[in-house]
């Protein structure tokens, strides 16, 4: 498991890192959002969206668990799955159908990592006690081509 750091000063650092990662996703990768409300795991999924043209598109997810944006042929799936009860909820609701099928990113992610396969992309947020627009997102992966666009991106 390979551990990256991106600091970011203010909202548009988020949304801008975001749109450049999006820019290097494939049909089924899978991003796991963790932090406290308000620690920019929206901001971070309007960056992703914004690359696809769909950032008009968003709404939070959080009283119906996932919202389905599509962009032509790719479908990107935005779950918040704070409000279930545990991981058998995800499996009830076809969770692994939507991992197969489309872009992921998963707010709260944590607590449905033993549904996850192996391989997908950890980044956790949290805020700079000494500057509130700052946002510190550490990334945890074992995806070699991961591994090396974190290691090589210019931030």
């Amino acid at each position: 498991m390979s551990h990256f750091q991106f600091i970011s000063t203010c909202e548009d650092n988020t949304k801008k890192f975001a749109k450049n990662l999006a820019s290097h996703l494939n049909k089924n990768d899978i991003i796991v959002l963790s932090g406290d409300l308000g620690s920019g795991k929206t901001k971070f999924t309007e960056g992703i969206l914004s690359y696809f043209s769909l950032e008009n598109e968003i709404s939070s997810p959080t009283f119906t668990i996932v919202n389905e944006y599509q962009k032509e042929n790719l479908k990107l799936y935005h779950f918040d799955v704070y409000r279930l009860a545990d991981v058998s909820e995800f499996y009830e609701l076809g969770g692994e159908e939507y991992l197969e099928n489309g872009i992921c990113l998963i707010e709260w992610g944590e607590l449905i990592l033993e549904a996850l396969p192996k391989d997908y992309v950890h980044i956790t947020f949290s805020r700079d006690i000494k500057n509130e627009n700052t946002r510190i997102l550490d990334i945890n992966t074992n995806i070699n081509r991961w591994e090396d666009y974190f290691e090589n991106i210019k931030y």
